[in-house]
């Protein structure tokens, strides 16, 4: 498989932050200038596509500026290799230090490139999968820093291996990259730090050429918008999530993930009619085609799973009735090891309980959810908890919910939701 042609770097970041095209980015760019006191600094899609060449210019220092304000990456992590760099590419280096790259260049002038046997490769894929079945069970803040310096391993070695090696590194280090950016993102409310993750997973699967992980990249990008009331911006995400799905031939699972994600966008944009109709599209394409398969990495979206997604709207979309009969028919199918979508979706029980004024029962599965996050945290259940909380406020003295306060404001569980 040929390795993409053009600034992969620059485009993938362009597509990971919502600019569908390269006069999108140019506007950007200029609307910018005046807040970054470049006043009279301009940029047309014109050099825009001369930077997402294959032999992109080292960008003036202004136009440098512009680009780490809109996209949030600096010029050489953006595919761009300074004029006094002989090294060729930057791929790979481009956060390692001073020295580590003055060492990568001393190999690289020598007659070849270090080589890594085919288990090197093997080796660090392994590392990935792991860390992915961790997530499911480990504390997210022990779990992170060994995830991106995993990352920054990957990334790092991919100057040093030839295909098809080189591939598997550059998708693995994605794979890292990307949930790097989930924790950031669902388990450490890091919505920010989330957003550079996900650029710079989108650009190591531009070195992989993977159409699939980029599509699956692109669908959590949409998530930093989406949940920020941003549905346009979502909207440009997934329309890329969906141009990448196309090209890597996606399954009928990850489409109906795709608009899992976009109708999740719309609820949180205060659309929920919207998204309960995009739900109904994406069992349409699950009964349509019975193929389950996804790829390996894909371990987070199943029709479970939709269902939650479809209970929680119907609950925003004040269909009680429905909302229950969905959501305790998923609940009873949802894997045992599962806690961070129990969680999730006990609070949303218990909300249902809340309108239905029936406090016991609403207290009790926020106190299974509690429990569930005493086995593995995850910011997003804890917020649906609070919610859920907040409106039990005119019952604050009952015996109930008291006890469930002696719970929820204890010393540790305020002191996580406090680190997270």
């Amino acid at each position: 498989m040929p390795r993409p042609s053009g600034n992969h770097k620059l485009k993938s970041a362009r597509l990971a932050a919502g600019f569908a095209s390269q006069q999108a980015l140019a506007d950007a760019l200029n609307n910018a200038a005046d807040e970054v006191g470049l006043r009279g600094v301009s940029v047309g899609a014109r050099q825009v596509r001369r930077w997402e060449s294959t032999n992109p210019p080292w960008p003036h220092v202004d136009h440098q500026r512009l680009l780490a304000h809109v996209v949030g990456l600096p010029a050489d992590q953006l595919g761009f290799r300074p004029p006094w760099d002989p090294s060729g590419s930057s791929i790979g280096v481009s956060t390692a230090s001073t020295s580590s790259r003055k060492a990568t260049h001393g190999r690289r002038r020598g007659a070849a490139r270090a080589a890594h046997p085919a288990s090197m490769a093997i080796g660090i894929a392994a590392i990935t999968a792991v860390h992915r079945q961790l997530y499911w069970t480990v504390d997210p803040l022990h779990l992170h820093p060994a995830v991106a310096e995993h990352m920054r391993l990957g990334a790092s070695t991919l100057t040093e291996v030839d295909d098809p090696g080189r591939r598997t590194v550059a998708a693995a280090a994605a794979e890292s990259a990307l949930l790097k950016g989930r924790i950031e993102f669902f388990d450490l409310t890091q919505p920010d730090d989330a957003a550079a993750s996900f650029i710079r997973a989108l650009q190591l699967a531009g070195e992989a050429n993977d159409s699939l992980l980029g599509a699956a990249i692109l669908g959590h990008a949409a998530f930093v918008p989406g949940w920020a009331g941003d549905r346009a911006g979502a909207e440009d995400r997934l329309a890329a999530a969906r141009a990448h799905a196309r090209r890597g031939g996606a399954g009928p699972l990850q489409w109906a993930w795709l608009d899992a994600v976009d109708a999740e966008c719309a609820t949180r944009c205060n659309d929920p009619r919207g998204a309960l109709a995009i739900i109904d599209r994406a069992e349409a394409r699950l009964r349509a085609d019975p193929d389950r398969s996804l790829p390996e990495w894909l371990d987070w979206f199943t029709p479970t799973r939709l269902a939650a997604f479809k209970g929680n709207t119907q609950l925003r979309a004040g269909q009680i009735r429905r909302a229950k009969e969905t959501l305790t028919t998923a609940i009873a199918e949802l894997p045992a090891v599962d806690s961070k979508q129990r969680a999730v979706m006990l609070a949303d029980l218990a909300a249902i309980e809340v309108a239905a004024e029936n406090l016991p029962e609403a207290c009790r599965h926020l106190g299974s959810a509690l429990d569930e996050l005493d086995q593995t945290w995850y910011s997003v259940a804890m917020a649906r908890i609070r919610d859920v909380r907040r409106q039990l406020h005119r019952w604050q003295d009952d015996g109930c919910v008291r006890d469930l306060d002696d719970r929820l404001f204890g010393w540790d569980a305020t002191l996580t939701a406090i680190r997270s």
